[in-house]
């Protein structure tokens, strides 16, 4: 075993009276040693629960004849943080987790892990993790919270994000703003809809790193949610007996089911970021063009908020991913014969079938007949965008309007607020990638205002959206503006098409115009000069690569 290293052996006696002096006992490390990640913060709505989760894990670990052994990470609630500084901190957080991940990992010697996240970029923080060390690991998550109710309607957060767009269009009063926000929550759990946690809470079964009912069963249902985990804690012994690792079973085969899933769903755009991040641990390539590849053979077969008015709960109730995953088999793009953390594909899917038709169509009648995301490119995103299509309305699925320019997220709300947006417009926010921000921002105060305020126009950045974001917006526009992209180039009145049929975002300009344009720009001075932030400025690579660190 792994932890022999250090457990066993007259030069490790001191380690073992380490270990005594915690009351483990000498039974207990001739077993396994399984550290047992836990998330659990004091922040976050989708990690306030989380220590019961880990309670479970460990009693499931020491029922499989292994020992659990418990340490933290952080996590970055991204709703609290969205819109203002601290939202330059969720997707650099990302290498922080999988770092420490690393750091305990190796420092301690364990066997296995088990890996209880929720929430943004926690998810994918410690699938990275799990990639990189490549030790026995299965990932159990706290669960989707359930939606909130509000005259008779289910509403989450991302209805609060808009609700302020309606607020200062003067829609709704403060009274009604009021009592929406205190219902719109109703408990712990990922924010309700496929967002970005959800989405790779539901991935994480489709590469195979998590059992069925990782992504969809409520963390409101207690028992269902602790049955999980303590099926993780008995599992990953398992693994650590058979010697099967994460890159056992994340291989590009299993990327390809998750691009699949992804697609299905209209997951978030968040995805093309850490699907490619997660593959690099891995030692994989996953370019755009394969997110591209697999939408046009994908049928959108769920609609679910904030595209539509579905949330996980529906989705469980309707037989969760492997139901989706089943369906999609008739497509030939799901491969059944890859390995997950409890067998084969084709033996988790055996059973699986679709109980609510209305929630998970079949690929015969779908929503739309290619994948909820798109990737687009031209001449103002050489390297490649993502729009999340299933989010857009179909009048604006093609679309042509005139640039403003804003060199800030904060500079754009300004200018939305104060009513100089108007319909026929396109919203530029630059500098806001994962250089420029730095930490690439995620744009739903923008958007959801925009939506509020019912106006229709485009959005296009070099940051990145929220989960909970739709419209006409385009992100992880690449090269961004901080590295002398097309979009650090753009000027105010300057027309813009959006062609998401023809996978395209074109700046109607001439290259001659371009090039002057090009020759007279100039790198401007870092946001953020101190810290963790500028260090990861230095380090950060484009959003097409998954804004990994190299």
């Amino acid at each position: 075993m792994r932890s022999d290293i250090v457990k066993k052996g007259s030069t490790r006696t001191a380690h073992r009276s380490l270990f005594y002096a915690m009351g483990y006992t000498p039974e207990d490390l001739e077993k396994p040693l399984i550290g047992v990640v836990n998330a659990f913060n004091e922040i976050i709505p989708g990690h306030i629960h989380l220590r019961q989760i880990a309670d479970a894990v460990k009693m499931g670990v020491a029922a499989g004849g292994g020992t659990p052994v418990e340490f933290p990470s952080i996590g970055i609630c991204d709703g609290i943080a969205m819109g203002h500084e601290g939202m330059k901190y969720p997707l650099a957080s990302r290498e922080l987790i999988a770092d420490s991940i690393e750091a305990m990992a190796i420092a301690h010697g364990f066997d296995g892990l088990v890996l209880i996240p929720n929430c943004d970029k926690i998810v994918p923080g410690m699938l990275m993790a799990a990639a990189r060390l490549n030790i026995p690991s299965v990932v159990v998550s706290g669960g989707p919270m359930m939606a909130g109710r509000y005259k008779g309607k289910d509403i989450s957060v991302s209805t609060m994000f808009e609700a302020a767009g309606l607020f200062e269009a003067g829609k709704i009063d403060a009274a009604e703003l009021d009592a929406m926000e205190k219902s719109a929550c109703p408990g712990c759990g990922s924010c309700a809809g496929l967002f970005t946690a959800n989405t790779m809470n539901c991935l994480t079964e489709a590469l195979g790193m998590g059992l069925p009912g990782n992504g969809t069963i409520p963390a409101a249902y207690f028992g269902a949610r602790r049955m999980l985990a303590k099926q993780a804690g008995g599992l990953v012994v398992e693994l650590v007996k058979k010697d099967i690792k994460p890159r056992d079973i994340m291989t590009m085969k299993a990327f390809e089911n998750a691009v699949a899933v992804d697609m299905a769903t209209g997951g978030s755009t968040n995805t093309v970021l850490h699907l490619p991040a997660i593959a690099y641990e891995a030692g994989l390539d996953l370019p755009l063009t394969k997110f591209d590849e697999i939408s046009a053979k994908t049928a959108y077969i769920t609609k679910m908020s904030p595209g539509g008015s579905h949330h996980l709960q529906d989705l469980n109730e309707a037989g969760g991913i492997s139901a989706v995953m089943k369906e999609l088999t008739k497509l030939g793009v799901i491969h059944t014969d890859v390995l997950t953390v409890s067998g084969t594909v084709q033996e988790r899917l055996q059973d699986a079938a679709i109980t609510r038709p209305d929630v998970i169509r079949s690929v015969e009648a779908p929503y739309r007949n290619k994948g909820g995301i798109a990737i687009l490119t031209g001449n103002l995103a050489p390297g490649g965008s993502v729009i999340k299509e299933s989010a857009v309305a179909e009048d604006m699925l093609v679309y042509e309007g005139k640039a403003k320019v804003f060199d800030s997220e904060e500079a754009a709300i300004e200018a939305i607020t104060d009513k100089q947006i108007h319909d026929g417009d396109v919203v530029v926010i630059r500098y806001e990638g994962p250089k420029g921000g730095p930490g690439m921002r995620e744009m739903l105060n923008p958007t959801a205002v925009i939506t509020g305020m019912g106006l229709k126009v485009g959005l296009l950045t070099d940051g990145r959206f929220s989960g909970a974001s739709r419209g006409a917006c385009v992100g992880h526009i690449s090269p961004e503006a901080m590295e002398g992209g097309p979009i650090g180039l753009i000027e105010d009145g300057d027309r813009i098409l959006i062609d998401v049929p023809g996978r395209k975002l074109e700046l109607k300009v001439s290259d001659e115009e371009l090039a002057k344009r090009k020759a007279a720009w100039s790198q401007p001075k870092p946001k953020v000069t101190g810290g963790y932030l500028a260090r990861y400025a230095k380090l950060v690579t484009s959003a097409n690569t998954g804004a990994v660190l190299k």
